[in-house]
């Protein structure tokens, strides 16, 4: 019996950091072939993240949609369609049994409307989480909509996908693949630590569609008074992800930024085993040296709050979404808010996940769970591309 041919589409560097387990587990699995399709802010210079990719897996096939420098609703817009017209090539040499996406990018929404429209089999990852405030929430309702297979990763979010009209029979709680395979990365090192700036404090706050004036004295204020908290060049400001609002925020990183006597330190890129190393040694710290992560980033919510890292989550991007208690929310983005925000997570005890119990993001087996559910569901068959709500 032939093997079933799995298209795992990623598009940026942190929902590949979630598919990687996904894709691991499609590739071993025997039933199963694996066909990686990169797409979107990967092929954006500077990071170039396709190499990450590459280091890992074979790539059938790379679609460029977003152009560098060039961010905003209506560039995505253009984005989009030269992904449904790229997409739509490369499936069609394909032949995908399904196609695999997660979350709510333009990336994932451009191989979800191709596979919908052009009759292939579409399972969608992280389904029915809010986040209120940003574009990307429609995207990842209307991804639901064309999909035919849901991998939801809480309880809440299935239960949204099911109000939603979609069978039950369809819809998996397997819980976030951003869980899997945490315990198998080791802290960071004293050296690799100290390459860092041995820092305190990571900053990772994306931008959520406002005025570039907005954006950027966000990101200055925050930065600055982290830089007050944890003192000069002990925070790592890591640079945001390809959205409308981009380049304000890495303008206010690298005005601050500097090799000695800058507040803090900027870094384009960390790969996502270098990530969660860092994060394993801030949740090492203790006393007035804990470690912190700060901004509006999944991360976290999920890997970080695994992990015992206190956290601040800063405005509306991921409001609504369900968040451990060792995460402190910023809603309002006053300075005042912020400040008393640090102060609270910094005196909170980490508590590193042991099991994940009471972690609702689940414990770390998503990837084998998605993975054996493909190989049992036939996306061929023509009653599985057929959509009807169930109400």
């Amino acid at each position: 019996m032939p093997k079933a041919r799995i298209a795992v589409v990623t598009g940026s560097r942190a929902e590949f950091g979630l598919l990687r387990p996904v894709m691991h587990a499609v590739k071993n699995h025997p039933a199963l072939e694996l066909a990686v399709v990169a797409a979107g802010s990967h092929l954006i210079s500077p990071a170039l993240t396709l190499r990450d990719v590459r280091v890992e897996f074979d790539i059938f096939d790379s679609v460029p949609m977003q152009i560098a420098g060039k961010t905003g609703r209506i560039a995505d817009a253009e984005s989009l369609g030269r992904g449904v017209s790229r997409f739509t090539r490369v499936f069609e040499r394909l032949q995908p049994d399904w196609v695999v996406v997660l979350g709510d990018r333009i990336e994932a929404f451009a191989a979800a409307s191709t596979a919908s429209i052009g009759g292939w089999a579409l399972a969608h990852i992280h389904g029915g989480d809010r986040a209120e405030g940003i574009a990307d929430e429609a995207m990842r309702h209307a991804i639901t909509k064309l999909a035919h297979l849901h991998f939801p990763a809480t309880e809440q979010s299935r239960e949204r996908i099911l109000r939603m009209g979609e069978p039950p029979e369809r819809v998996f709680n397997v819980g976030s693949p951003a869980m899997d395979g945490l315990e198998d990365i080791p802290a960071m090192d004293d050296s690799a630590y100290a390459e860092l700036g041995s820092p305190l404090a990571v900053f990772l706050l994306h931008p959520t569609g406002r005025d570039a004036t907005t954006e950027h004295d966000l990101a200055a204020r925050t930065l600055r008074i982290l830089g007050n908290v944890v003192g000069p060049g002990r925070v790592l400001a890591m640079d945001p992800n390809h959205d409308a609002g981009r380049e304000a925020i890495v303008g206010a990183i690298r005005e601050g930024a500097g090799p000695g006597e800058g507040c803090w330190k900027g870094r384009e890129h960390l790969p996502r085993h270098v990530f969660v190393a860092l994060l394993k040694r801030l949740a090492t710290l203790d006393g007035t040296n804990r470690g912190l992560l700060i901004g509006n980033s999944s991360a976290g919510l999920i890997e970080a709050a695994a992990l015992g890292v206190p956290v601040v989550d800063i405005g509306r991007r991921q409001a609504g979404r369900e968040r451990p208690a060792s995460v402190v929310h910023a809603l309002d983005e006053s300075d005042r808010e912020i400040g008393v925000a640090i102060g609270a997570a910094r005196e909170r005890a980490g508590q590193r996940a042991s099991g994940t119990a009471s972690h609702p993001y689940g414990n770390g087996r998503s990837g084998r769970r998605i993975a054996e559910i493909l190989s049992r569901t036939d996306g061929r068959d023509p009653e599985m591309l057929r959509k009807c709500n169930s109400y």
